[in-house]
């Protein structure tokens, strides 16, 4: 399950390009979720472990892939820590999704990011806990907490 905190937490991994930086593992590439996540987010496709490839930019390392990409990569990779989302684009939404279907994830969100129309996420806040898939509640929850609102951690 997707567990969203909205704000600040104090377990939070707020700058993720810095933290991949120095954190990423070459061997990650080699796994066929992160080359999907590559190739649809920042349409580029892995060529070796740390070279990536794309039509316009021509090859570079992986340090260069946009910030979405490397959020959802080290969310994949060390699922135990807390990652700040706000990084990622809502294209970056459905990987997020699929990647906490077999997993408990645990994400930072300074933003209402945008899930679609069919999505189960928690938002752990208040402690409460409650599963949210309607967009509307989603919305006012993001809100709710985002203003400052019942921010307990």
């Amino acid at each position: 399950m997707l567990k969203i905190y909205f704000g600040t937490h104090p377990n939070e991994i707020y700058n993720t390009e810095v933290y991949y930086q120095n954190q990423y593992e070459k061997e990650w590439f080699k796994d066929e979720f992160v080359q999907r996540m590559i190739a649809d987010i920042d349409d580029s496709q892995v060529i070796s472990a740390d070279i990536i490839h794309n039509n316009i930019f021509g090859s570079f390392p992986s340090t260069e892939l946009s910030t979405g990409v490397k959020t959802l990569i080290l969310i994949y990779e060390l699922p135990k820590l807390m990652f700040n989302i706000s990084n990622c684009g809502d294209n970056c939404a459905k990987y997020l999704l699929e990647m906490s279907k077999d997993r408990d994830i645990k994400v930072c969100l300074h933003h209402a990011m945008n899930f679609g129309s069919n999505f189960a996420v928690k938002v752990i806040n208040d402690r409460r806990r409650k599963v949210i898939s309607d967009q509307v509640e989603f919305l006012m929850l993001a809100h709710q907490y985002l203003r400052g609102e019942q921010n307990e951690g």
